[in-house]
């Protein structure tokens, strides 16, 4: 997972080809699309575009623009105003489609915990996806309400989704790459300080 072993440039190469996609991807049914080709399915070595996944690269860019050179904060620059002008173009499209990611994202998140009940060593392995899960919800969440467009019913959604990660995960050390962490500070993205502790499966 990139969050584990963090590169600048990569991150920045992949928010270049999310934004080379956005058109059609915005107007298009799909929440997950392949890097540059709006297909369907990603390929193996590429994240899935979408609109949370972008958000959150974009964040980080800019928050570490003082580490880039300044080819890096051109090409930043560029694929901000490209995003922007997409969703200006698009809003409707757009914020219909963060919301439907984020209630796509937490559906599966559910799924995670009920694999959890019934498995508990899975669970343990197979975190750090849902970690990242939960990580892309916020950012949509935060962009909604930079928006005016916070819902109560997804800001519900949220919490239920945190009980089941708290319900399953006790506190650790950063998970992600050390070069991340002054990005996500723990008061607000608590789930990226823990852990699934691993319990035997409740047969009661």
């Amino acid at each position: 997972m990139a969050e584990t072993i963090y590169n600048l440039s990569k991150d920045l190469r992949e928010a270049e080809q999310m934004v080379q996609g956005l058109i059609p991807y915005v107007y298009e049914e799909q929440i997950y699309a392949n890097v540059g080709t709006g297909g369907i399915f990603a390929s193996k070595n590429t994240p899935s575009l979408t609109l949370g996944a972008l958000l959150m690269r974009l964040r980080r860019l800019h928050e570490q623009s003082n580490q880039m050179s300044d080819a890096q904060r051109a090409t930043l620059e560029r694929i901000s105003h490209e995003h922007e002008r997409v969703r200006n173009e698009w809003t409707l499209h757009y914020n219909n489609k963060l919301v439907q990611e984020a209630n796509s994202r937490l559906k599966l998140l559910n799924q995670y915990f009920h694999d959890c009940q019934e498995d508990p060593r899975t669970c343990a392995n197979a975190y750090l996806p849902e970690a990242l899960r939960r990580t892309v919800v916020q950012e949509i969440a935060d962009t909604l309400e930079q928006q005016n467009m916070a819902s109560a019913e997804l800001d519900n959604a949220i919490r239920n989704a945190d009980s089941g990660l708290r319900r399953y995960t006790v506190p650790s050390d950063f998970i992600w790459s050390q070069e991340l962490q002054p990005l996500y500070p723990k008061s607000r993205f608590w789930w990226l300080y823990a852990k699934p502790q691993v319990r035997e499966k409740n047969h009661g």
